[in-house]
């Protein structure tokens, strides 16, 4: 359970991190949205769990990993936002947010199971 502290910081990070992919995320990922569906906070502020989600791009591993190579200069751009708001700055670790392939998947079960002609209802 986060606490309310965590979860104050989590939104500022998630909000920040959002405006510097949307204006400066297009030189490491042409041609890519990247959003951030959500932020976890460890409970002494050092870590923070970015979730992202890839439109527009067929490989999120290969995205994933760019975005990871440019960790250290996404930090220090968030550390220039929010250096007069926290002590530190937190690590980020990413991570792909896979809950609408994870939707899609069920939606694709779902629908194969509907179409599946039923049993008939054998009442003794």
């Amino acid at each position: 359970m986060e606490s309310k502290r965590q979860q104050k910081f989590a939104g500022v990070i998630q909000k920040d991190l959002a405006e510097i992919f949307q204006r400066e995320g297009m030189s490491f990922l042409p041609n890519t949205l990247v959003t951030i569906t959500k932020v976890r906070v460890t409970p002494d502020l050092a870590i923070a769990r970015v979730f992202l989600s890839f439109f527009n791009n067929q490989n999120t591993s290969l995205a994933l990993n760019t975005v990871k190579a440019h960790a250290s200069e996404i930090r220090y751009k968030l550390g220039s936002r929010i250096k007069n708001q926290v002590r530190i700055i937190p690590q980020l670790e990413f991570f792909v947010d896979d809950t609408n392939e994870y939707v899609e998947r069920m939606d694709k079960i779902f629908d194969k199971i509907s179409k599946e002609p039923r049993q008939p209802d054998t009442d003794e």
